[in-house]
């Protein structure tokens, strides 16, 4: 990636979690940070969660970024569309895309319920807003990213290496790591990377946890370390259509967590027992 100008990001879903983690990370690397998501002070956040885009893009400017924060519905193919043409407008280039929208968890996914069984509604949710806001987004960006002949796109995500529970989660999942994989070889040939990225249990807002479950979780800003990581890589393309663990990506590039941690004992119990 190049240095010689501030790198400019767009960080979708990013009012709280691991949006915010990420955008931060960024942030106090030096970039400048477009971030979006549908929770603006003033008004109802989803689910009255705390933590909104005006909040990640103080923190972002705070730690000496630049933080910019646009609501944005991605749902709503006009607001997004509206996202890239302003930051072209603006700053004229675009260096990196994270696709962390997810609309999802407005119904909590339980799986202990069969596919007859989740509400219809859930599908939608997921779909449309996790997956199709990942693929329009990155339809978006990839002109910009081609013209320059450089960028990265990162796809939040989840490694299914044993069935979730969840159809329609499962469903979501695998089809984001497989359009990562299309992507990666559509872009390849411009000079530009497209890699997934799958954190894991990660310590978020209104998280009532024990010492005991905190010691399994990882911190919000641990897959901004990662995707920062990425982005500093001159070599990224040869990761390209890849599906990477923090952890894995933690120790490959040297970075720790903020308890100094590598791996949490979520992905140590994991991984337990697993083949290969």
């Amino acid at each position: 990636m190049e240095h010689e100008s501030t790198r400019v990001a767009l960080v979708t879903g990013a009012s709280r979690g691991c949006g915010r983690g990420i955008a931060t990370v960024l942030g106090q690397a030096g970039w400048l940070v477009y971030l979006t998501g549908r929770s603006v002070r003033g008004q109802p956040s989803t689910l009255d969660r705390p933590g909104t885009i005006q909040d990640t893009a103080d923190e972002v400017t705070a730690r000496g970024g630049t933080g910019i924060p646009v609501r944005c519905d991605h749902t709503d193919d006009a607001q997004v569309t509206a996202v890239f043409e302003r930051i072209a407008r603006e700053q004229g280039r675009l260096d990196l895309l994270v696709n962390n929208a997810w609309s999802g968890y407005e119904i909590s996914p339980d799986p202990a319920l069969s596919f007859w069984e989740i509400e219809w509604r859930h599908w939608d949710l997921m779909f449309t807003g996790g997956l199709r806001a990942t693929a329009f987004a990155s339809r978006l960006a990839a002109p910009v990213l081609i013209e320059a002949g450089r960028g990265l796109i990162v796809n939040i995500t989840w490694v299914l290496d044993r069935p979730h529970g969840h159809a329609f989660y499962e469903v979501v999942k695998n089809g984001t790591n497989k359009l990562t994989g299309q992507f990666a070889d559509d872009l390849r040939p411009h000079g530009v990377a497209c890699v997934a990225v799958s954190p894991g249990w990660m310590r978020l807002e209104r998280m009532n946890l024990t010492q005991q479950q905190r010691a399994m979780t990882e911190s919000a800003e641990f897959p901004g370390l990662a995707v920062l990581a990425l982005a500093d890589d001159d070599q990224v393309l040869a990761k390209s259509g890849g599906v990477y663990t923090t952890p894995a990506l933690a120790r490959e590039y040297g970075f720790t967590d903020v308890d100094g941690s590598q791996q949490s004992a979520f992905w140590d119990r994991h991984w337990a027992g697993l083949p290969g």
